[in-house]
């Protein structure tokens, strides 16, 4: 007769996870250090603009190899200068994943770029270099690469097609700060590169974001959308805008640089911490069917958040009813927050050309988006399982995160199902 310690707790039985989680799970971590940096700048008075903000820029530029660094208030600011760096034009496509956040397809529209959405791939939820290249029109203008969650996407394929076809690559690197791909880092890799640091991120400023580049030329134009006390100090024609700019205001407040940069400097020891503890939990979810996306030994990934793929058909317990009973062990588990944005109403509905101001045209007609649409990407996603990242976690909380799995799924057959 099974016993309470065997049961899952859903039939009864005792939680598997019985440690408090809110300290081994919480981000960001904010210590002495960073409220030292903050109010250094606080004290200084120069709370608009300071040399934090250079030395920020700086520490991007030495870590990517990239030429110029600029920082944003946002890395949707961000986002939205580096497709007017790379040229985006009314009408011109630009290729995107739906399963990102909002960020990285929304400011194509400011531009006047129509998004065209291609299939993800499964083994690291980046663009299906076969799939965008069947969307490509003599329209298309450029290719945004999104590393999902901190897996790399396969960069050298997608590479080499934009190359074949002449696009230009926005690489939004958001969630892989410190992520390596075959020896170099991520956000080396695009016409433009940018992370954001929002607060959840891997170097969290609570706002903020960094755009990077080798163009000269790609620089002073994002400069000129939103940085117009810069220009003055330019060589080129371009400090003639300094009065103006182009209409934005884009700048990173410097309390936030600085504690990004505080942030920055131990990264790189916080990163090795999550990728040993989603190491440990992978390796038990792997032994019991999981897919947890471990990437192949020439590339280094993060865990912006940790995802892994549930194979029901193998198990025969569907997955909203697997969720339902982790969360009974106490597990924080749950479904992927981001929605696909190709089945959202403000592409469903032609909402999407009011705010990119395109009128349909003989030789332009409005792009129809249909929620239909990406078939494999809508399955992909509704096989996806998120998992905490486990920041501070200790093993032995790791050891009660494994338990709650292997109990839940030597009951599968047991579990109650959703009517």
């Amino acid at each position: 007769m099974a016993t309470a310690t065997d049961l899952p707790a859903i039939l009864g039985g005792n939680k598997s996870i019985s440690l408090c989680q809110d300290e081994a799970l919480r981000w960001p971590l904010i210590d002495t250090a960073d409220e030292d940096a903050v109010l250094g700048v606080l004290r200084s008075g120069d709370i608009s603009i300071h040399p934090v903000v250079q030395e920020l820029e700086d520490a991007y530029k030495e870590r990517t190899g990239r030429n110029y660094a600029l920082t944003h208030n946002n890395g949707t600011s961000a986002i939205l200068a580096g497709l007017h760096a790379i040229g985006v034009q009314p009408y011109d496509e630009v290729i995107v994943p739906s399963a990102t956040w909002w960020s990285s397809v929304m400011p194509a529209l400011h531009c006047g770029g129509v998004p065209v959405f291609a299939e993800l791939e499964p083994d690291c939820l980046g663009l299906d270099p076969e799939d965008v290249e069947r969307k490509i029109t003599d329209k298309t203008k450029a290719i945004v690469i999104v590393h999902l969650f901190g897996m790399p996407s396969k960069i050298d394929e997608l590479v080499r097609i934009a190359k074949k076809y002449n696009l230009k690559i926005l690489e939004d690197a958001s969630h892989a700060h410190g992520a390596v791909y075959k020896g170099k880092p991520i956000g080396s890799f695009g016409d433009v590169s940018v992370f954001s640091m929002q607060g959840n991120k891997l170097c969290p400023s609570g706002e903020g974001g960094i755009l990077l580049c080798d163009s000269e030329e790609m620089y002073e134009s994002a400069i000129r959308l939103g940085h117009y006390e810069r220009l003055l100090g330019l060589e080129s024609k371009n400090k003639y805008f300094a009065a103006t700019g182009f209409g934005f205001k884009f700048r990173m407040a410097p309390m936030s640089a600085a504690l990004a940069l505080s942030q920055l400097n131990r990264m790189d020891e916080r990163n090795a911490q999550r990728n040993e503890n989603c190491r440990v939990v992978s390796e038990k979810l792997e032994a019991l069917g999981f897919d947890t996306f471990i990437p192949e030994n020439d590339i280094t990934r993060v865990y912006f958040e940790f995802l892994v793929r549930y194979n029901e058909a193998n198990i025969g317990l569907p997955i909203g009813d697997l969720v339902k009973a982790l969360q009974a062990e106490g597990a924080r588990v749950e479904a992927p927050r981001y929605p696909l944005l190709h089945q959202q109403p403000v592409f469903t509905h032609h909402v999407w050309s009011k705010i990119a101001r395109l009128p349909a045209t003989p030789e332009n007609p409005i792009h129809v988006y249909d929620e239909s649409d990406l078939p494999l990407t809508t399955l992909g996603n509704g096989t996806l399982l998120k998992l905490p990242a486990f920041p501070s976690a200790n093993k032995e909380l790791l050891a009660q995160y494994a338990l709650a799995f292997e109990k839940v799924l030597s009951h599968a057959d047991d579990l109650p199902r959703t009517t």
